[in-house]
């Protein structure tokens, strides 16, 4: 194999049309060009040069080599300086998992992100929370969200990175005026709205409702929040949503804190496999971290 340091001290040489101008534009001796190219002919089985006058000399193996090699140390310097452009943050890209129905917490984060890194390309990819988590397991993401609880058998290192308060969200008819909060108990008498069971929310309420021993009568499920709105609105049941979504709502609902002595919280969780992090991810991630804050669930700050 070729010895790419002595090939682009050779082909330094013949550009430059001298040992000496070599050396200077290397930063090295012109002993040291010359033992480089004469190891390289060594390898080669016969002189490049033909050092016998100005300008230098080639020899047809000499004169193929050159251009051959010249385009391969062009190329290998232009995979060094993107390295060291990916290395620097002036360039690559960040392939990001996000629900539908968080995408809208992190437009200010995605503003933030192009401020600061106008040359790294963001890859948005939505699928429900669960199916972020397989992803990202299988290295098919750089990183993703999901909502608390994670399943805790797959690869994956998290850190929350929001966290909201869930509300009951309804129309005065079905549940009464009060200022107070109301509990999990009070609510699964009702008709529920909720959201499929592929969303993390909707996962974390069935674990609660079960470690309560609540049998909740749930009337209708969906994938979009907005509909669960409606539906609420229309009296058919209520609607739980987390604290972000109660900001939207008509006139005509109403909405209260689910209180228990154990804190009921819609925690969004950005996940990555825990074995590498790009540069690009982890500027991506201090971003979050910027603006949204959290701490580490499975893993000390320190790992990265």
């Amino acid at each position: 194999m070729l010895n790419v340091i002595a090939l682009r001290y050779f082909v330094e040489t013949v550009r430059l049309s001298s040992f000496t101008a070599a050396a200077q534009s290397l930063g090295v001796s012109q002993s040291t060009v010359s033992k480089m190219i004469k190891n390289l002919e060594d390898q080669m089985g016969e002189q490049l040069i033909i050092r016998n006058g100005k300008p230098l000399l080639l020899s047809d193996t000499g004169r193929m080599l050159y251009e051959k090699g010249a385009a391969v140390i062009d190329a290998l310097l232009h995979l060094e300086k993107e390295v060291h452009e990916i290395q620097a943050l002036r360039k690559g890209r960040v392939h990001i998992g996000i629900p539908p129905m968080i995408n809208l917490l992190f437009t200010d984060v995605m503003k933030h992100f192009r401020e600061q890194y106008p040359n790294i390309a963001l890859h948005i990819q939505e699928q429900p929370g669960p199916a972020i988590e397989q992803l990202v397991a299988k290295d098919e993401l750089d990183v993703g969200f999901s909502i608390a609880p994670i399943d805790q058998y797959l690869p994956v290192v998290g850190q929350a990175v929001a966290s909201y308060p869930v509300y009951a969200i309804f129309t005065p008819e079905l549940l009464p005026r009060s200022k107070s909060g109301l509990s999990l108990a009070q609510v699964a008498k009702k008709p529920l709205l909720l959201l499929n069971d592929d969303f993390g929310l909707t996962r974390l309420l069935r674990q609660r409702f079960a470690k309560e021993q609540l049998q909740p009568r749930i009337y209708a499920q969906s994938s979009q929040w907005d509909w669960l709105i409606s539906m609420a609105q229309a009296g058919l049941g209520v609607a739980l949503l987390p604290e972000p979504f109660c900001q939207r709502l008509p006139e005509t609902l109403t909405y209260r804190l689910i209180e228990e002595s154990e804190p009921l919280f819609w925690q969004v969780v950005l996940l990555w496999n825990g074995r590498y992090l790009s540069q690009a991810a982890r500027a991506w991630l201090e971003c979050c971290q910027d603006l949204l804050g959290g701490t580490w669930l499975e893993a000390e700050e320190s790992e990265l």
